[in-house]
């Protein structure tokens, strides 16, 4: 699958406002309205763009809990952990990671007590080693 240039600056304008316009966003690009509609089709129907998602108001995002938290496991133990992790509504993402750590998740917690209660949920599951968590204090972009 390839992706042009025109794709990725695209991409990159979607990500921003994926309820910017037609018109809009064909504007930024430089296309016309009709070749950005027919690239954004294209990109859905070849799994490119797998969907669209609610990005939350950043002062309601503020007022909460977000974390990094770094996860090393015991061997032959990531399945059931990654299954584990996807049971809580407060990860919101999961990352594989090489280094010192197998992986990163993102969490959200309404507060620091929330917060801690997860990262001790997170530490009880079967084959988890040890957790180090990092508390976000600001975001400077986000794409």
């Amino acid at each position: 699958m390839r992706i042009s240039k025109a794709d990725e600056l695209l991409l990159s304008l979607l990500r921003e406002d994926a309820r910017a316009s037609t018109a809009e966003i064909a504007r930024r690009v430089g296309l016309s309205r009709t070749t950005v509609q027919n690239r954004i089709t294209r990109l859905e129907q070849e799994g490119v763009i797998r969907g669209y998602t609610v990005r939350v108001d950043d002062e309601l995002e503020r007022s909460r809990i977000r974390a990094h938290i770094l996860i090393m496991l015991q061997p032959k133990q990531m399945a059931a952990v990654v299954k584990s992790l996807q049971a809580m509504h407060q990860v919101r993402e999961l990352h594989s990671v090489s280094g010192g750590h197998d992986l990163v998740a993102f969490a959200v917690a309404a507060n620091v007590g929330e917060m801690d209660v997860l990262t001790d949920r997170i530490g009880a599951i079967d084959g988890v080693e040890r957790t180090t968590t990092s508390i976000i204090l600001s975001t400077k972009f986000e794409r």
